[in-house]
């Protein structure tokens, strides 16, 4: 095997064959949670394109950081399915039918729902001890963006990717989305990126809790290897028969056998 094939195998093949194996066996029945969160962003989308119904989807997900804390943390659940007003709805929805679909096999519903929560959360507290640091402080943010409207699922995703790899020890993976979100902050420094670095430090201390609180990492993925490894294929009783040169009903091989008959009757002569 060429050696970019046997990397991409040790790098990815564990979640693809989980992935691969639930679809086969329950197609969209393996994500039910994802399919729902797709028709809320879609429906969300929709109502906010909408002169009646912009306000009231603002009201109910558009999270700001001028805003009083307890307001935000009311929005938080709902504005992670509104999609970002300056960003295509197909960019929203594809990256929760990818990310958010491979999570909720791998790690099932509740833990998708709980990682992609923290991570959100982390961007949106962050932005509020941003402002108060000033843009003076290098972790600082300027006073502008106090208005900005935070929403979408893009901390959620960077969160589940990174915490998706580490669990299925993909570290390459989680190393190339750390890097790539730093990059973004260097080449373009505004509120959504530096809210994606805060969502991969909440992330970082959820998978420190869980390493601390559970099993290490090697032994889960070595349990899910034999969990998901293909099982040997079984021969039937026949053909276990006709390997070793016996046929059924008789104790002896199929040469001997007439042999065996014949010898009592020339003993007889």
């Amino acid at each position: 095997m060429r050696t970019p094939a046997r990397w991409a195998r040790a790098e990815w093949g564990l979640l693809y064959v989980t992935v691969r194996e639930s679809l086969l066996e329950r197609r969209l029945a393996a994500v039910p949670m994802t399919a729902a969160a797709v028709c809320l962003t879609t429906v969300l989308q929709l109502v906010q394109n909408q002169s009646w119904g912009y306000r009231f989807v603002q009201d109910v997900g558009a999270v700001r950081a001028g805003e009083p804390l307890w307001l935000g943390l009311l929005r938080t659940p709902l504005s992670l399915f509104v999609p970002a007003l300056d960003l295509p709805v197909w960019g929203a929805l594809a990256q929760i039918l990818f990310v958010f679909g491979i999570a909720e096999i791998c790690l099932g519903r509740w833990r998708t729902l709980t990682v992609a929560y923290v991570a959100t959360l982390a961007g949106t507290l962050y932005a509020r001890v941003g402002i108060a640091l000033g843009p003076d402080h290098p972790l600082g943010l300027p006073a502008s963006d106090a208005g900005v409207v935070d929403t979408g699922p893009s901390a959620a995703v960077v969160g589940l990717a990174v915490y998706l790899a580490l669990q299925y020890g993909a570290y390459v993976t989680a190393g190339a989305v750390a890097t790539a979100m730093v990059i973004e902050v260097l080449v373009k420094e505004n509120l959504a990126g530096k809210e994606h670095l805060a969502a991969l430090v909440g992330v970082a201390a959820l998978c420190v809790a869980v390493e601390l609180r559970g099993v290490p990492v090697r032994y889960r993925r070595a349990a899910l290897c034999r969990k998901v490894a293909p099982r040997p294929r079984q021969r039937s009783r026949r053909g276990r028969q006709r390997r070793s040169g016996r046929r059924p009903g008789s104790g002896l091989p199929p040469i001997q056998s007439w042999k065996a008959r014949l010898r009592p009757a020339q003993r007889r002569s």
